[in-house]
C-alpha cells in the first residue's frame, strides 16, 4: 500500500512539475494579405506582346505570392464596367488598391519592356515597392 501511495506522489508531482511550468506561447498573427492587386486587360485576340506581358508579370509575382493578378477580357461584356474603370480598351496593365481605389497604369512599362525579361521583372518590381 505505501508502494502505492509513493508512486501516487511521484506521479502527481512529475505531472505538476511538468504542467505547472508549461509556459504559455503567444501566437502573432501577420496580416500577410496586401491591399494592392494587379490587372491586365486584354481583347479576345490576344497578340504575342499582349501574352508575353501577361508571362511576365506571372513571372514576377512569384515574388509576391500574395498579390493577386486578374486577366480581364475587355471585349465580355461582364467586364464592361470594370474595363470603363480602367479607360482599358485593349491589352493594359493596372496596378490597383481597391480600398483607396489608386491605380496606376503600367501599359507603356510592360510594352516597353516585354522583349526583355530582366529589364520587365526589374521595372515591375520597382513599381510594385513604390505602389505600396
Amino acid at each position: 500500500m505505501s508502494k502505492k501511495i509513493i508512486l501516487m506522489a511521484i506521479l502527481i508531482l512529475l505531472f505538476v512539475s511538468y504542467f505547472g511550468n508549461a509556459q504559455t506561447k503567444k501566437t502573432t498573427v501577420v496580416n500577410t494579405k496586401t491591399s494592392i492587386e494587379l490587372i491586365q486587360f486584354h481583347s479576345e485576340h490576344r497578340c504575342m506582346t499582349c501574352n508575353k506581358i501577361e508571362e511576365l508579370t506571372r513571372e514576377t509575382l512569384k515574388s509576391y505570392p500574395t498579390i493577386p493578378f486578374s486577366l480581364v477580357n475587355v471585349d465580355d461584356a461582364k467586364n464592361e464596367k470594370k474595363a470603363a474603370q480602367f479607360e482599358a480598351t485593349g491589352t493594359s496593365l493596372f496596378l490597383y488598391n481597391p480600398a483607396t481605389k489608386k491605380k496606376q497604369d503600367l501599359t507603356d512599362m510592360a510594352f516597353m519592356n516585354a522583349g526583355d525579361k530582366d529589364k520587365f521583372i526589374k521595372e515591375l518590381k520597382k513599381k510594385i515597392e513604390a505602389f505600396k
